[in-house]
């Protein structure tokens, strides 16, 4: 049960239960635009699986306590604009989603390559003001796309964030084999 301080105080003693718990007070708006590709920029996520994968990905992030404001990209990689809560660990609800969904793909399409995710992602804070921005941004990734790569997409992303990165290391792992 729970009661809330002031209340608790005008309770006389006998009438308090035992254990008084409080209402937390914490309050969060963690919003958050994150970036991740198939391994190898390999295209796989196809017309006939991109909604269901979506779809997956977002039923993935609620189940996180969060909640996923949108969703886009194209055959190789995905855009999220996602609300997440202070409960999981940033690279924990990541990671739980790439895992969750690379193997509900697998399993559910039986792809012609085993799909994977890229190692890495990338994540940047969006301020309440910038949601729609971000929100257009995400919606328009086929047009994006028409004039540059998501290579070139990613390294625009890390520098207009200030984030550091060494050109030999960015794609390292990520070349087909």
């Amino acid at each position: 049960m729970f009661w809330k301080a002031r209340q608790t105080s005008q309770l006389r003693s006998s009438d308090r239960p035992e254990e008084v718990e409080h209402v937390s007070s914490t309050h969060t708006n963690l919003l958050f635009h994150i970036v991740f590709s198939t391994k190898y920029r390999r295209d796989l996520i196809t017309p006939e699986i991109q909604p269901r994968l979506y779809e997956y990905i977002g039923g993935i992030v609620r189940d996180q306590h969060g909640s996923l404001l949108e969703i886009g990209g194209i055959a190789n990689h995905v855009h999220l604009l996602a609300k997440l809560s202070p409960r999981i660990a940033f690279s924990d609800a990541i990671r739980v989603v790439k895992a969750n969904s690379s193997k509900w793909l697998n399993e559910t399409f039986q792809p012609k390559h085993t799909f994977r995710w890229q190692r890495g992602y990338g994540a940047f804070s969006v301020s309440l003001s910038s949601v729609p921005a971000v929100t257009q941004y995400i919606q328009n990734q086929e047009s994006h796309h028409t004039k540059r790569t998501f290579e070139d997409e990613y390294r625009a992303m890390l520098i207009r964030h200030g984030i550091q990165f060494e050109e030999r290391y960015l794609f390292e792992d990520e070349h087909f084999q």
